[in-house]
């Protein structure tokens, strides 16, 4: 789903000598909004989000003495106040942290599941698909949720306070609200409609059954109710108690206004697949880059390693000396390449036999990268390659078309003053999920299991990402961590936006590390995303300049996008100083902040 609101984007070089603050944690006894400012510089650790609240929520955690564990998912239960359309309790998402005493990095896996009682038949009717459309709005699409778990396995492994201590900051703000802004006004009209099939989510959203006006306080009474007892109880609330059987009725009769006419086609979902369910703690992906090692998440998500391939086939390019042109030339041929691979090798390594070390393999990417020529451009959907067998320059076979991802999710980035770092994005798939609010709970559920193919994406192919009982989607979070050679934070960040994730990853990355750009220039900056389809996706501030033109001549085909994800990052500086930067301009800027500006 698009965002509502299209908005001009340029590069604003914001200057992080000029930016530079320290966020004060708002006063219990009233609410507040914070500034969103896009730099901080500063000491004590760091926050960026895309909302002033949530920043402020992790700031004040750390402030308290809380590690960047305990920040991220105070952030993280923050965020599920303020953008309750991209995550919440009712989504999942993928957590990767970096631990500076060790010089690790670990991950965990939080992603959603499909019911035990699934098969890849799961979202054909009458023999054939669903459509789209029907599916999202429905208790079928409804995984279960795995940011829960995320949170309290983060914070038993890692953390150093307890879950209700952390959401505290959250639920204050859900009981004593957060000031409606453009954005948020915006994405409620856009699912307007569909919130009003539900009576629980309109009563929610639709405060009056009118939208939220911009300026006014938004309350969420309900999930502050839930956060305090997810404080009390813990999580087992969700996956072995009341709370849980309230998801569980949700899904399986959605609660639909009759008069609607919609046909919220009842889900699947059980108790045994809530006490079933578990984050999984793996191995992050590892590739090296420019002498720099890079830090990402494993399949489930094809992020880490559709990222990770892109950097491999970009090596041996000097990008540092290469034209604005080939720069980008480069950037999206080597997006459509790893794009290719991902389609027909990433799924869920519970159920597929994924490649993971082969496609992260320089021997592979050099077998990719010799299709790149400065003076053409390739042709999609392209083929994929055989990362076990790695053939130069290989150019037949039979290609699966990257399937449809919703775009709305959101990302944060935290670090300490111990200097332990945490990169984390979650998702409830689509902007506004399911648009099902779970009665008396204040939380809307996922439609992540959307993010399956419904049918192969090509019959002739095997497709990794067909549904399968308790299977996960395959993703495209890349929550992103890179360290020097000495096993020290260079920067993290990552980014929401669906399948252009991978992408907004990718070229904030390279515009930071080969073409110089500061943090928050390399997040600004227009950008563009190539998936292995015929036309490449820009932005306005490339699709109405000479560069689109250039690229035209080399052979590209272009379509416009108003906005490609909304990134956040952090930046160690020397001397226990950190930077965060967070969007100037999409979704209404975001908000990068410090403990202190001063030591």
């Amino acid at each position: 789903m698009r965002r509502p609101v299209a908005r001009k984007l340029s590069v604003l070089a914001v200057s992080a000598a000029v930016v530079s603050v320290g966020a004060a944690a708002p006063p219990a006894a009233q609410h507040t909004t914070a500034r969103k400012v896009p730099v901080a510089v500063g000491y004590g650790g760091a926050v960026s989000s895309v909302d002033a609240d949530a920043s402020a929520a992790g700031i004040e955690v750390l402030k308290k003495g809380g590690n960047a564990v305990d920040a991220a998912v105070a952030t993280a239960a923050a965020l599920g106040v303020t953008e309750p359309y991209s995550s919440g309790v009712g989504g999942g998402g993928y957590f990767v942290y970096y631990d500076a005493k060790s010089r690790t990095v670990r991950t965990i896996d939080g992603r959603e599941t499909a019911p035990l009682t699934a098969d890849s038949n799961l979202f054909v009717e009458n023999g054939k698909p669903l459509a789209f459309a029907d599916a999202v709005s429905s208790g079928l699409g409804v995984g279960t949720p795995g940011t829960p778990a995320t949170w309290q396995t983060a914070l038993d492994k890692w953390g150093s306070k307890r879950l209700g201590t952390v959401l505290k900051p959250a639920e204050r703000i859900a009981r004593d609200g957060f000031t409606v802004d453009d954005t948020f006004r915006s994405q409620t009209a856009a699912n307007e409609t569909r919130f009003r099939y539900f009576p629980d989510t309109a009563k929610l959203f639709l405060p009056g059954g009118q939208l939220p006006v911009v300026g006014s306080t938004f309350k969420n009474p309900e999930l502050a109710r839930t956060y305090d007892e997810l404080g009390k109880k813990g999580v087992g609330a969700i996956y072995r108690g009341d709370l849980g059987k309230d998801i569980v009725d949700t899904v399986n009769n959605p609660p639909v206004d009759p008069s609607s006419g919609w046909n919220a086609r009842a889900g699947k979902l059980s108790a045994k697949d809530l006490a079933a369910y578990r984050a999984k703690l793996q191995a992050p992906t590892e590739t090296s880059y420019r002498g720099l090692d890079v830090y990402s998440i494993a399949p489930s998500s094809s992020g880490g390693t559709t990222v990770g391939e892109a950097l491999n086939i970009l090596e041996k390019t000097d990008l540092s000396k290469a034209s604005e042109v080939q720069y980008l030339h480069h950037f999206i041929e080597a997006s459509r390449i790893a794009f290719a691979d991902r389609g027909r090798w990433v799924g869920d390594p519970a159920f597929e036999d994924v490649p993971t070390k082969e496609l992260l393999s320089q021997k592979y990417a050099v077998s990719r990268a010799c299709l790149v020529k400065d003076d053409a451009v390739l042709t999609s959907p392209l083929a994929p390659g055989d990362p076990r067998h790695p053939a130069a320059c290989a150019a037949g076979g039979t290609a699966a078309p990257t399937t449809y991802e919703g775009e709305n999710t959101t990302h944060l980035t935290v670090a300490d003053k111990w200097g332990n770092v945490v990169s984390y994005t979650l998702t409830i798939e689509q902007t506004g999920g399911s648009a099902i609010t779970v009665p008396g709970r204040g939380f809307l559920l996922n439609n992540e299991l959307t993010d399956f193919s419904f049918t192969p994406a090509n019959p002739a192919v095997h497709d990794p990402n067909l549904p399968g009982p308790g299977k996960r989607p395959r993703s495209s979070i890349s929550p992103t961590i890179v360290l020097d050679k000495y096993g020290k934070p260079v920067v993290a960040l990552g980014s929401p936006g669906g399948a252009t994730i991978i992408t907004t990853v990718l070229q904030t990355l390279t515009e930071f590390v080969d073409r110089g750009l500061p943090l928050v220039d390399a997040i600004a900056a227009p950008r563009a995303s190539q998936r292995n389809a015929a036309k490449t996706e820009l932005e306005p501030g490339l699709y109405n300049g000479d560069l689109r033109t250039k690229l035209e001549a080399i052979g590209h085909s272009f379509s416009l996008n108003p906005e490609i994800g909304a990134a956040t990052g952090v930046q160690r500086l020397p001397n226990g100083k950190w930077l965060a930067a967070a969007e100037t301009v999409r979704r209404g800027g975001g908000s990068a902040m410090v403990v202190s500006p001063a030591p």
